[in-house]
């Protein structure tokens, strides 16, 4: 098996984004399922598992450590901290104090002594990055955390953050129609030695399947996302059945061509994508297996990417806190 590295740790370079159990896509998985998701990955070879604080208001750090932290060692391990959903206090902390608080309540509900990787998943424009870095490197120093990473931040601050401390991970949503990274970030974490992981590498799924936008539930992230709305989604949605054909025609998966095309933008590139099933989980992870030629890359490129795809890929009230380059929409 083709390994990447990220914190020096030889990864496979599809690991499992474990945020859809527990929140943004309608009610949480029930516990059992959750378990038996996470468990099944870890016996079929998955060794990078992702999560954060908020996902399901610490919901889905319980499910995983519940399920795998017996067997710790075989597997890297992150989560995140930054993002405050609760009442007034919503928004972007990532004062020294509320960092290293997070992490100990994060291992706490995971259940180990320390994680691999500990992202800022957003970036805080009120505290200087010197002063966030340098508690992630007091973590570092006192075991609890292996490296540290940040999550949609602009290349610049990137940048300065790895000019404090050496940076192991930075985290996007990248895939063929959000290509933010290819404004500055993709280079940068090239040229700094970086990994760069990208999360949603399907498209929240409108890469993998034919949604039904109307059926899907209100507590669902992408009912609000303007490229899953009205003319957009339906302009779109021709566009991502043309991706569908092609995929056929190459004799696999949409998701393992989307994943597929990720993947090769770069031997430092990761993807985490996120599932409930084991089918799709077993579809997902083929993907990294799979070689695909320069031209059906190309073709991919050419069908799907941001002048093909219309609308943003977040409302309006999440905008703010993106620190990453954006492309017009």
């Amino acid at each position: 098996m083709n390994t990447r590295t990220i914190a020096a740790q030889a990864l496979n370079p599809v690991g499992l984004g474990c945020m859809n159990v527990a929140w943004a896509y309608g009610p949480p998985e029930s516990r059992e399922a959750a378990v038996a998701l996470f468990r099944h990955a870890l016996d079929a070879g998955c060794d990078h598992f992702d999560v954060a604080n908020i996902y399901g208001g610490g919901l889905c750090e319980e499910m995983l450590g519940e399920a795998i932290m017996h067997r710790r060692d075989e597997f890297f391990l992150a989560t995140k901290t930054g993002i405050v959903v609760d009442g007034p206090a919503r928004g972007i902390d990532c004062r020294p104090d509320s960092v290293v608080a997070s992490i100990d309540a994060s291992l706490k509900r995971l259940g180990t002594d320390h994680v691999d990787l500990f992202y800022m998943h957003r970036f805080d424009p009120k505290v200087p990055i010197a002063d966030s870095v340098g508690a992630m490197v007091r973590l570092i120093e006192a075991g609890k955390i292996g490296g540290y990473g940040v999550s949609e931040w602009s290349a610049a601050h990137v940048r300065e953050a790895h000019g404090v401390h050496p940076m192991a991970a930075v985290q996007h949503e990248f895939s063929l129609w959000s290509r933010n990274v290819e404004l500055g970030v993709l280079q940068a974490t090239r040229e700094l030695g970086i990994a760069l992981v990208a999360f949603s590498p399907v498209g929240r799924g409108a890469l993998a399947a034919d949604i039904d936008v109307d059926a899907l539930t209100e507590q669902d992230l992408r009912r609000r996302m303007p490229r899953f709305l009205g003319e957009e989604w339906q302009h779109n949605r021709a566009v991502l059945r043309a991706f569908a054909d092609l995929a056929a025609e190459a004799g696999m998966a949409p998701a393992q061509l989307a994943l597929g095309w990720v993947l090769a933008q770069g031997d430092h590139v990761h993807a985490i994508p996120g599932t409930r099933s084991v089918a799709h989980f077993e579809e997902n992870s083929g993907a990294s297996r799979l070689a695909l030629s320069p031209g059906l890359l190309a073709r991919a490129d050419a069908l799907v990417n941001p002048q093909t795809i219309r609308g943003h890929r977040y409302p309006t009230a999440i905008r703010g806190t993106i620190d990453t380059e954006e492309y017009a929409s």
